[in-house]
């Protein structure tokens, strides 16, 4: 029976989270894949890198020395005693890099985005695999590059499921080994390019590989015990939910729930595998199944608030109505240029979409509506989504607030407000 485990950055931030998650995969039975994101906040200073590597800054050297520094700190505290004649294969990851930023940069900004913010995780599954060999945990370790065959649309590459499974079975060989350690977020080009699948993308492989593998099961492993009713980090009041289904779950992680990725439900959903969320600091707790269930699950009110949102609003100059020509030309363009609605609503001569502020993307979109359109905007708002929601509560969480947008069904309320951050 396959399993895949996917461990995200906060489960392997330190060479005790590495140590953790070891003990997590010895007490596995059975055929294991074990799916790894970049380390701790790993992500981030490489998306910095890369911002000081395409202004020709020298600051990426220092952010390059940072970047080396904790993890060869991290690998020599787990593996220098064990296997230091293994600690050079990390360390050339690193010749790797320090190689391609000596070169100016070639293509766009997202072409170079994937090609360097992957080696967050190629790093972390090599310290990793390394490790978990020298304690006895016998895996292999793979380059998901040459298993997940995308498209060339960097930064959210499309997966070509049917080579993807043929290069599944000739990569996952269970006949000989047991435990199998890869990358999560990133896939691979036909021509050897690196494409990464999406901003915190790496649940999303788990269940790609889960579903071309036919796994029994997926279990995300977090810093929380399960799917809470909100973010702890925001709420103090939160409740683990026992289970959710994957309806409930596609409508939590649309809304912006950050517990799973947007795309992670559908490829489990298509063959009926379950979804486990549990906590790697508390293993004994049964965590949260998410599945395919038609049974009425009485939810409490559950709370997702998305920061640094853009409320744009739209309206045609010569004020002629907002139908089927002007909604179509705005889509196509928000489509171009990959900005994303969290919200959307609409009058007769107005159009108000509520998106993430996205340094690389937001601002052409702005530009080529502007042609069309006279165009403004609120910055430094927040969207909060309540599933289930009371009027009390509602009343309160809104109190003193700046209300920009509200919408309402039977179920859910979403709100754009003013955030009360400086």
């Amino acid at each position: 029976m396959l399993n895949v485990f996917k461990f995200g950055g906060a489960s392997v931030k330190d060479a005790q989270g590495v140590k953790n998650l070891a003990e997590i995969v010895r007490s596995n039975t059975g055929d294991l894949i074990v799916v790894i994101s970049a380390m701790g906040k790993t992500t981030n200073a490489l998306e910095q890198l890369l911002a000081h590597y395409i202004a020709d800054n020298p600051k990426v050297w220092d952010d390059f020395s940072t970047i080396r520094d904790y993890h060869l700190t991290i690998a020599a505290s787990l593996c220098q005693d064990a296997c230091p004649d293994r600690v050079k294969e990390i360390e050339d990851l690193f010749i790797n890099l320090e190689q391609r930023l000596k070169v100016r940069p070639q293509g766009n900004y997202n072409f170079n985005y994937d090609q360097i913010v992957s080696y967050g995780e190629l790093i972390s599954t090599k310290i990793v695999s390394i490790y978990l060999n020298a304690v006895g945990v016998k895996n292999t370790w793979v380059d998901v590059r040459r298993v997940l065959r995308t498209d060339s649309n960097y930064r959210e590459g499309n997966v070509d499921f049917k080579e993807s499974q043929k290069l599944c079975k000739q990569n996952f060989n269970f006949t000989d080994e047991k435990i199998f350690v890869t990358q999560g977020f990133i896939g691979g080009t036909a021509d050897g390019y690196t494409t990464t699948l999406g901003r915190e993308g790496s649940d999303y492989t788990a269940a790609l590989l889960a579903n071309l593998l036919d796994a029994h099961s997926v279990t995300i492993w977090k810093d929380v015990d399960g799917v809470l009713n909100a973010d702890p980090r925001i709420f103090s009041d939160t409740i683990k939910l026992d289970r959710v289904s994957f309806r409930e779950a596609i409508e939590l992680a649309y809304c912006g729930a950050q517990i799973i990725h947007p795309k992670t439900i559908k490829p489990l959903q298509n063959k009926q595998i379950s979804l486990f969320v549990k906590s790697f600091t508390n293993i004994s707790s049964n965590g949260t199944r998410v599945y395919q269930t038609e049974e009425h699950i009485d939810y409490p009110p559950i709370r997702i608030v998305k920061s640094n949102q853009v409320l744009v609003s739209l309206t045609p100059r010569d004020f002629s109505f907002v139908i089927e020509d002007c909604l179509s030309k705005i889509f196509a363009v928000l489509y171009n240029h990959r900005v994303k609605a969290n919200l959307v609503q609409s009058s007769a001569i107005s159009f108000s979409i509520c998106v993430d502020n996205e340094d690389h993307f937001l601002p052409s979109a702005i530009e080529e509506l502007n042609r069309s359109f006279e165009v403004k905007y609120n910055k430094g708002l927040e969207l909060l989504t309540v599933r289930h929601f009371t009027q009390e509560l509602i009343d309160k969480m809104l109190k003193g607030r700046s209300v920009f947008l509200q919408q309402k069904t039977r179920s859910t309320i979403r709100v754009v407000y003013q955030s009360s951050e400086p």
